[in-house]
């Protein structure tokens, strides 16, 4: 791939799911490969399972933190009605990639609203995002023995879309992570790469 002239990249989620952690390993990685990046970081009430936005913008250089609405060129969300609910900051024609996981937030837990189905959220997201990838990042990591690594596989995943090297993407990934989980997460992260090379060439053959 080319070098990036801008790329602005929104994640969400819910808190809990290690957001914050796979912001910072990318805007980690942009940075040893030669980019100016700026991050913003809401967290809500993200100890009790509220939504968590991480703002990420890499280019040659970047002057402000957070995206506009309809500026995002990639949503990523590790959840899939918060990937819906934040459709709005995704360009016209631009990137989702959602987790195909259902985290009930708490009015629907609670039996006040109901959570939507799934043709209501491909339709919010196909609404603005020119392309859309589905995964399935609770399976992967079930696959691998432990849930806790769907950050990792939904970045692998992202990192099949970005000009960042592998081995710097390795580097940062062993440096954030605790020195017994490295090889798990390198594991998780290679997985989900595997599928965003799959999902990207089936999109554009």
């Amino acid at each position: 791939m080319t070098k990036l002239e801008q790329l602005d990249i929104l994640m969400s989620g819910v808190g809990g799911q290690g957001i914050i952690l796979a912001s910072d390993i990318l805007c980690d990685a942009a940075m040893s490969d030669g980019y100016d990046v700026k991050k913003s970081d809401s967290l809500g009430m993200s100890q009790r399972g509220g939504s968590v936005l991480s703002h990420v913008r890499i280019g040659e250089k970047v002057f402000s933190p957070l995206i506009q609405r309809g500026g995002a060129d990639i949503l990523i969300s590790f959840e899939k009605l918060e990937g819906a609910r934040n459709v709005h900051f995704l360009k016209h024609n631009g990137t989702a990639i959602v987790n195909d996981y259902a985290i009930a937030p708490l009015m629907v837990s609670a039996g006040r609203q109901k959570y939507p189905d799934d043709d209501v959220i491909r339709t919010l997201l196909a609404s603005r995002a020119g392309r859309s990838f589905l995964v399935d990042a609770q399976g992967i990591a079930t696959d691998l023995g432990n849930p806790r690594v769907v950050n990792l596989i939904m970045l692998g995943f992202l990192s099949a879309f970005l000009p960042l090297k592998q081995e710097t993407w390795k580097e940062h990934i062993t440096h954030r992570v605790p020195q017994r989980y490295v090889q798990l997460n390198l594991d998780a992260f290679a997985m989900g790469m595997k599928k965003g090379v799959e999902g990207r060439q089936h999109h554009d053959s």
